[in-house]
C-alpha cells in the first residue's frame, strides 16, 4: 500500500471515530431530553418504579435504533471506501 493510501486510510478511520463519538453524544442528548421529559412529567426527589421502567424501555429503544442506524451508516461508508479501492477494516 502506498503512503498516500495509508494516509487516506488513517484519515477515514479518524473521521469514523469522530462520527461515532458525535453520534453517541447525540444519542445521550436525545435520551436525556425525550425519555426524561416523557417518563418523568413531575420530577421529585426519587423515581417511581413506573418512571424507572419507562426510562429503561425508552433508553433501550433509542440505543437499539442508534445501533441499527450506525451499523447501516458504517456499511455505507465502507462500501463507498471500497469503491475507491481502500480497505479500512484493519
Amino acid at each position: 500500500m502506498s503512503e498516500s493510501e495509508e494516509v487516506k486510510k488513517t484519515i477515514i478511520k479518524m473521521a469514523l471515530a469522530e462520527t461515532n463519538t458525535n453520534n453517541a453524544r447525540q444519542l445521550m442528548t436525545s435520551i436525556n431530553k425525550r425519555c426524561f421529559d416523557y417518563c418523568v412529567p413531575t420530577p421529585g426527589s426519587s423515581f417511581s418504579d413506573g418512571e424507572q421502567q419507562c426510562v429503561k424501555a425508552c433508553m433501550e429503544k433509542y440505543i437499539k435504533a442508534w445501533n441499527e442506524v450506525n451499523a447501516a451508516y458504517l456499511r455505507r461508508i465502507q462500501q463507498e471506501v471500497g469503491n475507491q479501492g481502500l480497505n479500512i477494516s484493519n
